[in-house]
């Protein structure tokens, strides 16, 4: 099944989508995802015309690995880009499915012009940079020098586009998160005929009041964003975010539980731009299934280096994300992971309005043992040498644990780990004394791109060897993870308060249980019921027979399927469109050329 999007029928093509962003060529978080697997659907559309920016944050010594430099693309402006002194840029493909122009940006020069920056920002838009601290000085210089790139770039494209007596080039310039402010900023103000929009994934206030342990749903309509700011020192950060969604021609962001709170905390209500997947991604067929292999031999081998048990035909969970303890709901987790040690070693079952474990717990054909893997990156010193030495030794199974024996690499401050303190908490860092059953929790505070040390494949590939993942997220404008674990034919448990569960939710009608997706409930106040569901949901896989397992990872990639990109863009192309009305509406020489390229064929969106 094909859920198509539905914009309005007016769709107008830019000649030029000029993205920025601190995740271009630069693997941190969700917005890399975001972009890198809409890359090849955008360039299908734009061809070259579809450009990226990001930070040249790279050396010789360490050269991005997402990026190959091109000196032949771009090369009439390349030559003379006319940028300040100390901003350079280098131009080349992204290496990913679509292979887009990228050009990374280095951006030292902008500081020497911090002061003028931050006040004529203030005298221009009102941002309040006085209360700057921590990345916001970086994130500024490199938007700056950004929005200096494009303008250049825009230039660029105006005289090749007179020359070829095409008039005024339609270009959009679309800015993600605050990070890049200051960008649309200074395109707004010196350049009135180029389009701009604003994305925020999600709120620095927002994320800020969540982080902080404060309830955001059950009072989200009673905090005022200017006045949390200060309380939560967030000043700078939030007047430069709200500064660019207020002056932005168009501003969106990723689902409907993160517009409200963009509405309530920012003052705007932004349009609605889910975030899609892109197949190409995913591997196929005997590909597949050797990464499977691959992946389930690895996670075994690892965690019986760790333990020095032998593990037969384990049951694998995978959990991931951003390191953010309660907003990413890894405290839930780690709970759920307890309460299942402490169920199958008494045969237990869990809540009875929940779902129905009882049936399950008695059937026989469950797998001996449950290996829990937390992937989230922390501060880590470096792979562990005592489990290197066991694994390349090939002493994987042999009867002594290693001390620590819940965790992949050491820890810089392991006392004020969070989650290395719930491990500790629940009892999960020891061995599971259990002889008819064992739960293996370990985590890997590494960022997995192939080179961690230890199981050195990359995210993609050890997901692929998971039975199920679990993402109880607090907070989650949209949720990645879940997405990206159907796409791989693994069921996924996720909840409410994400917006790829809201979205499954409404896309099958409230009734999810045909979709691979389990939406466990939360909100500011059931907590241990959120755990307790959670745990029964994963049992419910965990004593489930191959033929369903079969049929639960086949109603993922479905719902994968209606979440690709090539249906999620056409809410951009909307974007697009309003973007390059509004403009039109300030700048005459663009209405006749808006007006004539109105593409109305329905087919097209």
């Amino acid at each position: 099944m094909q859920l198509k999007a539905t914009p309005s029928p007016r769709y107008i093509a830019p000649d030029v989508v000029i993205e920025t962003s601190w995740e271009v060529c630069n693997k941190i978080g969700g917005i890399y995802t975001v972009l890198s697997t809409k890359a090849e659907v955008m360039r299908k559309e734009f061809n070259d015309q579809a450009i990226f920016i990001g930070p040249d944050v790279w050396t010789s010594e360490n050269p991005s690995p997402y990026f190959r430099e091109d000196r032949i693309l771009l090369a009439g402006w390349a030559s003379k880009p006319m940028l300040p002194e100390g901003v350079d840029v280098r131009i080349g493909r992204w290496l990913v499915p679509g292979r887009p122009i990228a050009i990374l940006v280095k951006f030292d020069g902008m500081y020497r012009l911090k002061d003028k920056t931050y006040g004529d920002m203030w005298s221009d838009f009102g941002v309040d940079s006085l209360h700057a601290y921590g990345d916001y000085d970086e994130a500024c210089a490199f938007s700056m020098a950004a929005g200096k790139v494009v303008e250049s770039l825009a230039a660029y494209f105006r005289n090749k586009y007179n020359k070829k007596l095409l008039g005024l080039p339609k270009i959009v310039a679309h800015f993600d998160e605050w990070t890049t402010g200051m960008g649309l900023l200074y395109i707004k103000k010196r350049l009135p005929w180029v389009s701009t929009v604003f994305t925020t994934h999600a709120t620095s206030i927002g994320r800020s009041i969540c982080s902080n342990g404060k309830e955001l749903y059950k009072y989200l309509y009673q905090y005022e964003g200017d006045v949390m700011a200060r309380e939560l020192n967030m000043e700078s950060k939030h007047s430069l975010e709200k500064a660019a969604a207020k002056n932005a021609d168009v501003f969106t962001t990723v689902s409907e539980v993160t517009a409200d709170e963009c509405e309530q905390l920012l003052g705007k209500r932004p349009m609605v731009t889910p975030n899609g997947f892109e197949r190409a991604f995913v591997p196929k067929g005997q590909i597949m299934i050797r990464n499977r292999s691959t992946a389930r031999k690895k996670i075994t081998e690892v965690a019986a280096a760790l333990t020095g048990k032998k593990y037969s035909k384990p049951f694998i969970i995978i959990t991931s994300g951003r390191g953010e303890y309660r907003n990413k709901g890894l405290d839930i987790f780690l709970d759920s992971m307890a309460t299942i040690r402490w169920q199958l070693s008494h045969k237990a079952v869990g809540n009875a309005v929940t779902y129905g474990s009882e049936q399950y717990l008695k059937r026989n054909n469950a797998p001996e043992e449950i290996i829990a893997l937390v992937m989230v990156p922390g501060w880590t010193a470096g792979p562990r040498e005592d489990l290197y030495s066991r694994m390349s030794a090939g002493e994987t199974a042999s009867g002594a644990p290693l001390s620590n024996p819940w965790t992949t690499h050491r820890l810089h401050a392991e006392e004020g780990d969070l989650i290395a303190r719930k491990i500790k908490a629940t009892g999960l860092d020891g061995i599971d004394p259990n002889p008819a059953t064992s739960v293996t929790v370990i985590y890997v505070p590494s960022y997995l791109n192939g080179d961690d040390g230890i199981f050195n494949l990359p995210y993609y590939h050890l997901l692929s060897g998971a039975d199920i993942t679990a993402f109880p997220s607090y907070y989650e404008p949209w949720g990645y993870t879940p997405l990206e674990s159907v796409a791989f034919g693994i069921p996924t448990i996720t909840t409410t308060l994400s917006g790829f569960g809201q979205w499954v939710k409404k896309a099958f009608d409230n009734a999810t249980g045909h979709s691979g997706v389990n939406l466990v409930t939360r909100n500011d106040e059931n907590y241990s019921t959120a755990v307790h569901v959670l745990s029964d949901a994963l049992l419910s896989h965990y004593y489930s027979t191959k033929g369903e397992r079969r049929a639960v990872s086949r109603e993922a990639r479905e719902t994968s399927d209606m979440a690709q990109w090539e249906s999620f863009i056409n809410y951009y192309y909307e974007a697009y469109t309003n973007a390059l009305l509004i403009t039109a509406s300030r700048y005459p020489l663009l209405k006749k050329k808006i007006k004539n390229s109105l593409k109305t064929d329905i087919n097209k969106i």
